[in-house]
């Protein structure tokens, strides 16, 4: 999220002047980023634990799912809010409650005694995990110029990513070392560490360059009219579905389903699978460096990317659910692997439409209706995916076809959405000046998940 269209005060009035950034901004930037971080290693924890929450409180595919779904339905649901609170609150306020939130949720989940205190748990973590990546794309907007601040979201993302391969790579051992309670128990440890200096140090933005102050009657309406005038923006909904179609094929794979995939339907061991849901997590970061210099580069790549990673995506699971016999080979699921973590950056290509049909003031909120896009097409897919396994005893290849049907409903919508975007864009671009290339704001893992 940067200012919008050209970066200065002239495309949307009553914008201050640009924050100077500079060793302060990256301080203060950093503290925000590393509360996203662990929120990240909360989010996926789930994904290298799902067998053993299914052993922990004897509970079956579909009541697995609703672990994850409910996380994500709490999440989605408080994107709108969430954004509306960063433009009226804040980041501080709000980066604080979210960290106290997902930290509390995370040592609930250790110590629940029973599936149904788990899901309040996971709930609870959701809901504070919600209120992470809109707030650190609202720090970059605030503390760093608006050309750099494309390039500082990609950081971020990269941080994010970083949080869960740390999940792939240090929790799943941790957890089968020490054991539930002890592994859930000692991660929430890390919410407390980032929010001391949360509370100490963070600041909503430098010195003099605070938001314009509202007029008397600029509170009446507040939440309608952000809503309504985001939504009106075509701009934010082809953002939307955007984020929908590109993101969930790899956050349903890292955040719950592909562990199980790749163990119970393709016969790998779990240190096997393990190592490929890691290759998801290093194909991310490494691709979103390179989507970012190519959207960066060409504001025209932006439909053909997301489009083509749709396309590629669709094209590999086909192949591995397709392939004769009952388990693909070993070269294949690498290479979905890999074509799987193209879809974090892809989907947020669906900020660089919202961003620039938004002004300042709007930013947080139009970036909670573009994140909410993805994390509504992998709850509906965590969902369905296991009503199949269990309607269809375990019949991987049925379940996973649900992520066809997604696909193509969001292709449908962005199709549909892209000519008037592109022409409201233009014509801000016209009003504004000359427009500079709107750089990739990166994903949430889901991601994985956020």
């Amino acid at each position: 999220m940067t200012a919008p269209v050209n970066g200065s005060a002239d495309a949307f009035p009553g914008i201050p002047a640009d924050p100077p950034g500079g060793r302060k901004a990256v301080a203060v930037w950093g503290i925000g980023v590393a509360v996203y971080f662990v929120a990240v290693i909360f989010r996926t924890s789930l994904g290298v634990a799902g067998l053993d929450a299914a052993d922990r409180f004897h509970v079956n595919a579909s009541a697995l799912a609703t672990f994850s779904l409910l996380q994500l339905l709490v999440y989605a649901g408080m994107q709108i809010p969430v954004g509306l609170m960063v433009d009226r609150l804040g980041t501080k306020k709000v980066l604080t409650l979210g960290a106290v939130l997902f930290t509390v949720g995370q040592l609930g989940f250790a110590l629940s005694p029973s599936y149904g205190m788990a899901l309040a748990a996971r709930a609870l973590l959701g809901c504070g995990d919600a209120m992470t990546f809109i707030s650190v794309l609202r720090l970059g907007t605030r503390w760093f110029p608006a050309r750099r601040g494309p390039l500082m979201a990609q950081l971020a993302g990269l941080v994010g990513m970083a949080g869960n391969l740390v999940s792939t790579l240090v929790l799943a051992p941790v957890l089968h070392g020490v054991g539930w309670t002890a592994a859930f128990a000692g991660s929430a440890a890390a919410g407390l560490v980032v929010l001391v200096p949360l509370v100490l140090f963070l600041r909503d933005h430098p010195e003099g360059h605070g938001p314009a102050p509202r007029t008397a009657g600029a509170s009446g309406g507040f939440v309608r009219r952000q809503i309504r005038e985001s939504w009106a923006e075509p701009g934010t909904r082809l953002g939307l579905w955007v984020h929908f179609t590109t993101q969930f094929p790899a956050m349903v794979f890292l955040l719950l389903w592909g562990m199980p995939f790749l163990v119970e339907a393709q016969g790998l061991s779990r240190t096997t699978a393990g190592g490929l849901l890691t290759l998801v997590v290093a194909s991310n970061m490494a691709l979103g460096l390179v989507y970012g210099q190519i959207v960066g580069r060409r504001q025209s790549a932006r439909i053909p990317l997301a489009l083509g990673t749709v396309g590629l995506t669709a094209l590999l699971w086909a192949a591995v659910l397709g392939y004769p016999g009952d388990r693909a080979p070993m070269w294949l699921l690498v290479t979905l692997c890999l074509v799987l973590g193209g879809c974090g950056p892809a989907s947020m290509i669906g900020f660089d439409f919202a961003r620039p049909a938004n002004p300042a003031e709007r930013q947080g909120t139009a970036s909670g209706i573009t994140n909410m896009g993805g994390f509504l097409a992998s709850m509906t897919t965590l969902l369905t995916v296991g009503i199949l396994l269990d309607a269809t005893g375990d019949n991987y290849r049925i379940a996973f076809s649900t992520v066809f049907v997604l696909e193509a409903v969001g292709v449908l919508n962005i199709l549909r959405l892209r000519p008037l975007a592109l022409a409201r864009e233009r014509a801000h671009a016209t009003v504004s000046g000359p427009a500079a290339p709107p750089g990739p704001v990166p994903t949430e893992p889901g991601r994985a998940l956020a």
